[in-house]
């Protein structure tokens, strides 16, 4: 893995620097949570993510402290810090809110887009179809980078800041968390490919009704999905009875 230099100027920029430092910290680690390099409920030592990307304890923490506000760590009194785990309440709460979010920008976008953000759009739907053709479909998608995620540049193309931040800072690092925790979903990729042609589509046509209409329907059905898969994934095998022996 590549190692980030814990070296500040002598320029007096050293704040910003240190702040920086923070930032690559918190994208590294998140990508690392995201991917799986780092498991669900494993344990985050300072001590060794450390020595482990080569820095200080002060920009470690402060990236930690941020990828706790996105939900993507949690931190016990004397346990310390842990990756987070999947939890079907907060699934459900995310994918509600998601819903409401992603079906306005969708039709914000219908109105707003530029034939750049379309152009961008056309591309990133072209890259999955592609991907589609090999097994590893839904792996892909899950760790493409939210520069090259579909929604992402939805959002991007509402032209408003506002829904912009809380789609792409809020709710994406943690929902690229979900996705890549319950990737293999049976038919799901197909499915995929069909419901984004729509709200493509819509919003090409530039239709708002339509547009959002398809983006609720297509984030309602991821959520049922990933419900299921998560209960499933999470259920306790049971254990069978033991057979009575008659006493003699």
């Amino acid at each position: 893995m590549a190692q980030i230099v814990d070296r500040l100027p002598d320029d007096g920029t050293s704040h910003d620097a240190g702040r920086t430092l923070a930032q690559q910290l918190f994208q590294q680690l998140g990508d690392a949570i995201i991917s799986g390099d780092l498991t669900p409920g494993s344990k985050l030592s300072e001590p060794v993510l450390a020595r482990r990307y080569g820095v200080s304890r002060g920009p470690l923490r402060e990236a930690l402290h941020r990828l706790q506000e996105r939900r993507l760590v949690t931190r016990v009194p004397h346990l310390g810090a842990r990756v987070a785990e999947m939890s079907p309440r907060l699934l459900h709460e995310i994918f509600i809110v998601r819903e409401a979010l992603e079906g306005v920008a969708a039709r914000e976008a219908a109105r707003q887009a530029t034939a750049t953000d379309l152009a961008a759009l056309r591309a990133a739907f072209r890259r999955y179809e592609a991907d589609l053709v090999g097994p590893d479909a839904l792996r892909l998608y899950a760790r493409k980078s939210a520069d090259d995620d579909f929604h992402f540049l939805i959002a991007q193309a509402s032209r408003n800041p506002t829904l912009i931040a809380l789609l792409c800072d809020d709710f994406y690092p943690l929902l690229r968390f979900y996705r890549s925790q319950t990737k293999d979903l049976p038919g799901r990729g197909a499915r995929v490919l069909i419901e984004h042609r729509r709200i493509l589509e819509a919003i090409e046509e530039r239709d708002p009704d339509m547009a959002e209409l398809t983006m609720r329907r297509h984030i309602a059905g991821a959520r049922e999905m990933l419900e299921a898969a998560l209960a499933q994934r999470t259920a306790k095998p049971a254990i069978p009875n033991k057979p009575s022996v008659p006493k003699p």
